[in-house]
């Protein structure tokens, strides 16, 4: 099967297919709506051939359906018909977690994404679970993802950001019992000593991630199942 991966951010909309090594990159931004990004990608692949289409969401998907409006990007997205818009099935799902699915290498595994937010994912044993942890409480009335997203780095500084980073995974892998972690997202880069237990992603992943979402047919729990 041939799939149309599609990793969308608030910059960027990444994009790329089984038998291509170039992936696509569309600027996206606050006037983004999903018919502008079907419209775009369409246009850029038009010479593509693909049996089916893997989305990256930068929100919460609950389902293959879309839970909320993402922050950085025009409203619009929740209901959209992407099948309709593709002519293709289409697979949606957390971005965090299509990167969480590219960078498994089996048992119990917990994503981190340090990007603009907190992206979070678990696997374990081939069954994604998606992850809202960025808004839950960690410190002074303020929540996880205002300490370890952009806006606790911008406030903080990158050193006390470290700190906060080695300890919010010290204690999301705990309560999670997770074999191991990996960290992804732009700013995992900023990290001077990765926390033990611990591993660099890679954004490339996600593209890996979009291509095993297909390897099963859906299990029909509330997971998604998937093989290598």
């Amino acid at each position: 099967m041939r799939i149309l991966v599609i990793d969308i951010g608030g910059t960027h909309v990444k994009v790329l297919a089984t038998g291509h090594k170039k992936r696509v990159e569309i600027p996206s931004g606050p006037k983004m709506t999903p018919t502008k990004m079907v419209t775009a990608v369409q246009t850029a692949t038009a010479d593509w051939k693909y049996d089916a289409v893997s989305i990256g969401y930068p929100g919460a998907v609950v389902h293959g359906r879309l839970m909320a409006e993402p922050r950085h990007l025009e409203f619009g997205w929740v209901g959209f018909d992407f099948k309709k818009a593709f002519d293709r099935p289409v697979k949606i799902v957390n971005d965090a977690a299509m990167q969480a699915l590219g960078s498994y290498q089996g048992g119990r595994m917990l994503f981190l994404g340090l990007g603009t937010g907190l992206g979070s994912a678990l696997i374990v044993d081939n069954v994604l679970e998606p992850m809202e942890l960025a808004h839950l409480p960690y410190k002074k009335g303020r929540t996880y993802e205002d300490y370890v997203g952009l806006a606790g780095l911008e406030r903080l500084g990158k050193t006390k950001w470290r700190r906060h980073v080695n300890k919010v995974v010290e204690q999301l892998k705990s309560a999670l019992l997770a074999d191991y972690v990996v960290l992804g997202g732009g700013n995992a880069s900023l990290l001077k000593k990765l926390p033990p237990g611990t591993r660099l992603g890679n954004n490339a992943n996600a593209f890996q991630g979009g291509y095993r979402l297909w390897n099963r047919l859906y299990s029909g729990s509330t997971n998604e199942r998937f093989g290598h």
